[in-house]
């Protein structure tokens, strides 16, 4: 998959793409739905922006994506996707009116051949563009636009919002089942305080930084490893939290992987959380947290195990 930054200056292999277009925050399986029905005789395209119009417009907000960039890049990846046109959203951008955002953009930078939206779809300055609006603009630019109905689970709209609050409440099947895959956290892993070794539970740092968090807990979780000499995929027990053991206040993910030896520092990992085990608890001493940490790995690997 080809990665763009910009609309301007493309080589010609990268135009005139099939694209879907959105924020594409989770990869669930409305869009899922979108995605496939840009594919056509065309290469298939995305086209989203980085970062996400709600992080530009508000700032101080608590974080609420569900994946970061790198994560969503994986995930498009695997659907097939062969351009993202990933575009800077700044100032300019937020400034662009809808009729600017087809011609300049999908028209004269993209030379899309045909874009898909969802029904609830917003764009151009002041989210004043709906996709009749683009439709209207097909015509006149010379694109075809196809407009995808909502999908819905249970009766409900499938959304990023309620895959957030299946996580919060500590639900991640409920969540898994509107993407279509496991919710999955993705990075590097980073240096600790190194307790856990100590402990006899070595874990993988991961930072939480931008992200939605779901319930602080344990969970049972997948982990794939995606770099360095042990790729693969493990058993592991996850602890995504504050450590309230230890008085810290920054959320972070811990993750111990069952079987495995080895230094994973500077590796990147892909934790799919799938299923909450419990809360985060306070322990009277050291003995007492060993001793549930061993429970919490135990009941893990037989979730795991049923899998």
């Amino acid at each position: 998959m080809q990665i763009h930054q910009h609309w301007q200056g493309l080589d010609p292999s990268a135009r005139g793409a099939s694209i879907a277009m959105g924020n594409f925050d989770g990869v669930h399986l409305g869009h899922h739905a979108v995605i496939d029905l840009a594919r056509n005789e065309a290469p298939l395209g995305i086209l989203t922006f980085e970062p996400h119009p709600r992080t530009f417009f508000a700032p101080q907000r608590p974080p609420f994506r569900l994946m970061n960039a790198e994560s969503r890049s994986s995930q498009l990846a695997k659907l097939g996707v062969q351009q993202l046109y990933q575009l800077p959203f700044d100032a300019a951008m937020a400034a662009m009116t809808p009729e600017a955002f087809a011609e300049q953009i999908l028209h004269d930078g993209l030379g899309i051949a045909h874009v898909v939206v969802g029904a609830d779809f917003c764009f151009g300055k002041n989210r004043k563009g709906r996709a009749t609006d683009l439709q209207a603009y097909g015509t006149q630019h010379g694109f075809a636009v196809t407009v995808a109905d909502l999908i819905q689970t249970d009766g409900a709209d499938i959304s990023s919002t309620a895959i957030r609050a299946a996580l919060t409440e500590g639900q991640p099947r409920d969540a898994a089942r509107m993407l279509g895959h496991w919710h999955r956290i993705e990075g590097e892993v980073i240096h600790g305080e190194k307790r856990g070794r100590e402990l006899g539970y070595p874990t993988a740092n991961m930072s939480l930084k931008g992200l939605h968090l779901p319930r602080m807990g344990v969970y049972a979780s997948l982990v794939d490893v995606l770099t360095g000499p042990q790729t693969g995929t493990y058993f592991g027990a996850s602890s995504l939290g504050v450590r309230p053991m230890f008085g810290e206040n920054q959320p972070n993910l811990e993750t111990f992987l069952l079987n495995f030896k080895g230094d994973l520092y500077g590796h990147h990992l892909s934790i799919a959380l799938i299923d909450f085990l419990r809360p985060e608890l306070k322990f009277d001493g050291l003995p007492a947290l060993i001793t549930q940490m061993a429970a919490d790995t135990a009941r893990a690997s037989a979730i795991l195990s049923a899998l």
